[in-house]
Parts: structure tokens; sequence; C-alpha cells
């Protein structure tokens, strides 16, 4: 039977097509760089196949969270964030695509990592969502640092406590990647970075952004202040020192301190920093979201960084 990718299909259910690499544009300008060879796909119909056991139910949140730390795994959704984790070490287990799109794979090294597509239909059976992107990638974690090597290595750093929103978490990563923050610090009950929304949030920016969990809360800011850092709490409270007005001393090596939406941060982490700081707002609006006010104050902490 004819495949509707390329290839010939063995006619067992677990057949084999096999995906070959596009052919070079033949246009003018500059040509995408593509392997010579041909991806083997391994076509999966039962939802339920054990083979991409790593892939299902993606949208409950509580099974991931308990499955996938344990089990030293996390998934990246979309071709743009697959690669990220690629360039940045992060080794594959296996690839689920769209049947349609396995030709996006066509120039990867994937290595051992198995390439399993299937249709639509089986991929929103397995994962329980349309997969519109159409390319999923289960990745084997690394070890993270200790918070110790990140400060050593870092000017300016943003620490989060109890950020469990995935969505935020992911957009503050990829505000500190674009915006000069060195390093994220989490407190022991932050979401997790690697969790799917948040790495796809991020535009792939968690794999770029080193980051380390304290083990004592909010015992751990002593430590960050004994590494030569300002502790800046961030705080609509009206006796907090606008951040622009910052001394230059106090912006030397910062960490900028965050809370979660809506509740903020705790008395004892307030109490723990070093400076109140706020970003001065207008119209009676009392504060924004943790992830847009901690765009707004990584721009200004480097704001005069060279170009």
């Amino acid at each position: 039977m004819r495949s509707g990718v390329g290839g010939k299909r063995r006619s067992d259910a677990g057949r084999e097509v096999r995906c070959a690499a596009p052919r070079p544009c033949s246009s003018g300008g500059p040509k995408r760089v593509r392997q010579n060879r041909r991806v083997p796909v391994h076509e999966i119909t039962d939802p339920d196949d054990e083979r991409i056991a790593d892939y299902r139910a993606l949208t409950d949140v509580e099974l991931r969270t308990r499955w996938e730390p344990p089990h030293g795994l996390f998934i990246a959704e979309g071709e743009l964030v697959l690669r990220r984790a690629l360039r940045a070490g992060y080794p594959a287990r296996s690839y689920l695509v769209d049947a349609k799109r396995v030709d996006q794979l066509a120039d990867l090294d994937t290595g051992e990592a198995p390439v399993y597509a299937a249709s639509q239909e089986v991929l929103e059976k397995a994962t329980g969502f349309h997969v519109h992107r159409g390319v999923l990638a289960s990745f084997r974690r690394r070890p993270l640092p200790t918070v110790a090597e990140v400060l050593a290595a870092a000017r300016r750093v943003v620490i989060l406590e109890d950020v469990n929103n995935h969505t935020n978490l992911g957009a503050i990563f990829r505000g500190a990647a674009a915006l000069g923050i060195d390093a994220v610090l989490l407190s022991p009950t932050c979401a997790d970075p690697l969790y799917r929304r948040s790495v796809r949030v991020s535009m792939g920016e968690v794999f770029a952004v080193p980051y380390a969990k304290f083990a004592q809360w909010p015992a751990g800011l002593e430590q960050t202040r004994e590494a030569g850092f300002t502790v800046l709490a961030m705080t609509p409270a009206p006796d907090a020192v606008p951040i622009q007005r910052l001394s230059p001393a106090q912006r030397e090596r910062t960490a900028l301190l965050l809370g979660a939406e809506g509740p903020g941060l705790t008395a004892a982490a307030q109490n723990a920093s070093d400076v109140r700081v706020v970003i001065p707002m207008r119209r009676g609006v009392d504060s924004l979201n943790v992830a847009a006010a901690a765009a707004v104050a990584f721009w200004e902490l480097g704001r005069d960084d060279p170009l």
C-alpha cells in the first residue's frame, strides 16, 4: 500500500514508512542545509500503544507533573521548540508527529530516538488535545546546577516564589532571555519550567536560561545575598522604592524577587530582601500580571547595559 508521505509501508500494525528528505529549493538566495538520508518512521494506529506512553494525557497537569520529573523526561511541542531543545543538548527519547508532517524532521539527526507518526485522530486520543503544531518530542532531562553554581556565573538573576502558573513561568523565562537576565532561581514550590506549556510559551527559551531550585525557603535568599547580590523584592506597597530610582550600587548585581499572581510575595520573603521596589502605576492600576511586571523590571535593570 502506498503512503501519503512517500515510500512503501508494510501492512501489519507495526508497519514502517520512510520520510524522504525534501529536495533543496532551486530558487535564488540562501538554501537550507538538509541531510541526504531517509528517516525511518514507525506508524502508530492505536492511541494506547505503549511506544507512545510518554505522550499520554498531556493536558492532565496533575498527572504530568507527577509523571515527568520522576521519570526524567519532558515534552516539547512544535518544531521550533524541539529544535531548540536539541541545540541546547537535550537528548531525545522519541518523536511523535502528524503523519502528514513527517518530512519536517527529514533534516534532523534523530540518532537512536524513534520517530512515530499517527493521524490527527490518534494523536488527539493519545494526548488529549488537538496537536495543531503537528510535532511532539520526548526529551531526557539533565541534572540541574546548584544555586551556588548559578549565582557564581551570573550578574543579574530573577528569583520566583510560588509561581505555579505555567504560562506565566514560560513568559518570564522568555523575558529573561530577551532582556539580560542571566539565570532564574525558583522557590521549592514553583512550577516545573520544563512542563509542556511553560516550554511552549517560552518558545524554548527555558533551554537557554540556566535555572536552579532552592532547597530551603526563604533561607536561600541569604545565600543569594552572601554571593554578592542585592535582593530586590517587587511589591505594590506604598513605601516601596520606584525601581527607576535605585542607586548605581543597588543595580550593580541584582536578584529581582517576584511572587505568584494574586498573593504576591510572602511577608517572610519580603523581610529577607534588601530593598522593596515597585513599578509606578497610573490611572489607578495597582499591579501588573507577574510576567508583564517581570519584563518591565528586567528592562529597567538592564537599560544601561551596552548593546
